[in-house]
């Protein structure tokens, strides 16, 4: 293909899906204890949640160094790509983006670098339609595009059992996480313009999870749609989440995925996550 696909491992991308649409995923650094190692090679989701339960591992994040693309874009253009398109997850939650941009330097106009204000499948979406512009044949241009169309379709929304962990990271405020404490009341969040906020209060578990299908409903529209479900050591909520968006959705409901979050968002939001991003297709 003319143009190559880059994206980053918080795209949480089912494997055969990352391996058919020829992206390369560039991982991000999971530190531990002061030990740093690659998400999803050499640390998993398990591994995060083990830590945070514990409590006795001291556990971050951090973005991949600018020459960990470089690396990538050099050995795309080695293997015949013309151009390379890089998407990766908000600007506005990790530097990832910044590493980045900063490696495109070095190839002039041909990177391109796209800003997905989302992850999770919030990434994966846009960076799957920028992977099938590409074996369509377009240009740069027609592939970046076909990724920003993408971002302005897709929709985030996740519930998790406490907001401490999110406070930790300094993704929300100490209010806000003090306010869901205090009142005893499950957060539903969802991702605006490349942040985290609050979108809903309710009293429990099993409401929160009906107010997530809801939200995702709504989010859906009239058409066709594509599903991505991502939990944390919650494999059955992820499915029971996905089986009902399945009859809720019924014939609008194209493509569903049901994957675990890995270990950068574990980190930040810890064991319990139950989020779904909905893609409204043209």
């Amino acid at each position: 293909m003319p143009v190559a696909v880059v994206t980053d491992s918080t795209a949480y991308l089912p494997a055969e899906l990352a391996g058919r649409h020829a992206l390369t995923v560039v991982p991000l650094v999971v530190v531990r204890n002061g030990v740093e190692g690659l998400e999803g090679v050499e640390v998993s989701p398990a591994d995060v949640a083990a830590a945070l339960t514990a409590r006795r591992v001291a556990v971050s994040t951090s973005r991949p160094a600018p020459e960990q693309f470089a690396e990538a874009y050099r050995r795309l253009f080695d293997a015949g790509a013309d151009a390379v398109l890089s998407v990766h997850l908000s600007a506005r939650l990790s530097g990832t983006h910044e590493a980045a941009a900063l490696a495109a330097t070095e190839f002039g106009d041909r990177v391109s670098v796209v800003d997905a204000r989302s992850t999770g499948m919030g990434l994966g979406f846009p960076a799957l339609a920028a992977g099938a512009a590409a074996a369509r044949g377009e240009d740069l241009d027609g592939v970046r595009q076909a990724a920003l169309d993408t971002i302005a379709r897709t929709h985030t929304f996740f519930y998790v059992d406490t907001l401490e962990f999110l406070r930790r990271g300094g993704r929300i405020t100490a209010a806000e996480a003090f306010l869901g404490t205090a009142l005893s009341v499950k957060p539903i969040l969802h991702v605006v313009d490349g942040t985290i906020a609050v979108r809903d209060k309710v009293r429990t578990a099993g409401r929160a999870l009906a107010r997530l299908v809801d939200l995702a409903v709504e989010a859906a529209g009239d058409g066709a749609v594509d599903v991505a479900v991502h939990h944390l050591g919650a494999p059955q909520r992820a499915t029971d989440l996905g089986d009902v968006l399945r009859q809720r959705l019924g014939d609008r409901l194209r493509d569903r995925y049901l994957t675990e979050a890995g270990a950068v968002v574990a980190a930040h939001v810890g064991p319990g996550l139950a989020c779904v991003v909905v893609h409204r297709r043209p």
